[in-house]
């Protein structure tokens, strides 16, 4: 362990709850060549951080960390490759009594191969069912378990009757390390546009603010510009005040006639496209009938 910590600078600290030791063996073949995986006892993996401490002292980042059944994947390449083998490496496995559930589950609505003598099993978990044909069908979709919840022993029973193999266990990553840097796992889901639309958010609040105190930033100076520009325009538009910018608009107030013609143009571009597929529909609606008329009889011909 203290070889591994001193040849990778990152890490994933992970839960092997369920996970068997031909999963794992299948674990570490995926991840050959790409990160190592490493196994221990907890009182060893926390002895080992401690003394190596002197060497690097983030290391002490980890150790609230090392307890229950975990383990450390060792890396140097990227984390989101690595995170990706791991996650993909699960297995599906079915319900054990006692278990506690990784995800909601939800029988469907479906017929069953059981024969009626297992109604009365149905009835005590509360399921609508009905005999289609000599077996069991359930009416309705019926959410059995709840995340979080302990399985019971009629809920694990019914599903491996029905062949439903709902949960899928393999290495859960419960956190990062990273060059003495620990942090959860959803902050490797983040990407640059994420990034790039929180900053856009800040700016815009930034420029609010500024606006709304009257406090000159450079990111609401374009703003202030405006609408300055407008306060000017509506002066003008007012008085007799003249400047270049005001002319076009001292005009239109003048002769309304002069907007209407400047307008037209513009509105006619935007509705061109709208005609020309109004168009389209009429030329294919015609030559749908002249090939119905090509056909040379009708329908009760």
């Amino acid at each position: 362990m203290t070889a591994l910590l001193d040849e990778y600078p990152k890490c994933f600290i992970v839960g092997a709850d369920n996970v068997g030791s031909r999963q794992m063996q299948a674990i570490r073949m995926a991840l050959r060549g790409q990160a190592v995986v490493l196994m221990g006892k907890n009182t060893m993996m926390r002895k080992a951080i401690r003394r190596h401490l002197e060497n690097n002292a983030a290391l002490e980042k980890l150790l609230p960390y090392i307890k229950g059944n975990v383990g450390l994947v060792f890396t140097k390449g990227d984390l989101s490759e690595v995170r990706r083998v791991v996650q993909d490496n699960k297995v599906a496995a079915p319900a054990k009594a006692g278990a506690i559930a990784n995800l909601d589950v939800t029988v469907p609505a479906q017929c069953t191969v059981l024969g009626p003598e297992k109604t009365s099993f149905f009835q005590a978990l509360s399921i609508q069912t009905k005999i289609t044909k000599g077996t069991i069908e359930i009416l309705n979709d019926v959410k059995l378990i709840k995340i979080g919840d302990k399985v019971g022993a009629s809920e694990a029973t019914l599903l491996n009757m029905l062949g439903i193999s709902p949960f899928t266990y393999g290495l859960e990553i419960e956190m990062v390390y990273d060059s003495g840097t620990i942090f959860e796992l959803a902050i490797l889901s983040i990407t640059d546009d994420d990034i790039r639309a929180r900053f856009m958010e800040c700016v815009a609040n930034v420029s609010s603010v500024s606006l709304a105190i009257g406090y000159p930033t450079l990111v609401s100076v374009p703003h202030s510009l405006i609408n300055g520009f407008k306060n000017l325009l509506s002066l003008a538009a007012v008085t007799d005040i003249e400047f270049k910018e005001a002319e076009t608009m001292k005009e239109f107030l003048k002769d309304p006639s002069k907007f209407a013609a400047a307008a037209a143009p513009v509105a006619a571009k935007a509705a061109a496209p709208v005609e020309a597929k109004k168009e389209e529909a009429k030329k294919a609606e015609s030559e749908d009938e002249e090939g119905d008329d090509d056909m040379g009889f009708g329908l009760f011909d």
